[in-house]
């Protein structure tokens, strides 16, 4: 079934709420699950507040110099609200019964671009997949992406939501992705910091 694209965000909003991430979870509902994922961790690392949901954190997580680029906390907050609303409007099953949603963060920037005008955050969307999916060769030049920073802490944020939904985080499928997030944060920070020890020398 064919879902019209909505005009307002209250459409939107109804839109995901209508539609299941996983079993027992919308759309909607995902995006805020790994809004308070965020915050959790970020009142842990800037203010020192102990952590309410269960974590494993690399050593990258503590960088200051990552900290530092992140990009302002109210743009930060509506990407992770609406980072999946494109699935609605994607989402596909499949001979097996199994539901896919193709190309959704694509088409998520696309139609936040449409809806709001905000290109900033609808590029972010649009990214979302990119550090899940980041090979080692294109490490150095994700790194010099002024969304690197955001897209890495809300990587290890949605990772660690989702295990949540699916078995937690001794679930091999968190320990996966927990892996390749954590070695690629490592070279990400590592290009971070390299690139601001040249900006503070120039």
């Amino acid at each position: 079934m064919t879902i019209s694209i909505p005009t307002t965000l209250a459409g939107l909003r109804h839109c995901m709420r209508s539609t299941e991430q996983t079993a027992g979870m919308s759309v909607l509902e995902h995006g805020l699950q790994v809004a308070r994922y965020f915050e959790d961790l970020r009142r842990h690392i800037l203010m020192g507040e102990p952590l309410k949901y269960e974590w494993k954190l690399p050593e990258w997580t503590y960088d200051k110099t990552l900290w530092s680029n992140l990009l302002p906390l109210a743009m930060v907050r509506r990407y992770h609200w609406f980072h999946d609303a494109g699935k609605p409007f994607c989402r596909e099953v499949d001979e097996l019964g199994r539901v896919h949603f193709p190309d959704h963060a694509r088409v998520t920037g696309e139609l936040w671009e449409t809806l709001t005008g905000e290109s900033d955050v609808a590029r972010l969307m649009a990214m979302d997949m990119d550090v899940h999916l980041l090979k080692g060769e294109d490490v150095l030049s994700f790194a010099k992406r002024p969304e690197a920073a955001t897209l890495l802490l809300t990587g290890l944020a949605e990772v660690h939501a989702n295990a949540a939904m699916f078995g937690g985080i001794d679930s091999t499928s968190f320990k996966i992705k927990h892996k390749h997030l954590k070695r690629r944060g490592n070279a990400i920070v590592r290009a971070l910091n390299e690139s601001s020890i040249q900006g503070e020398a120039a």
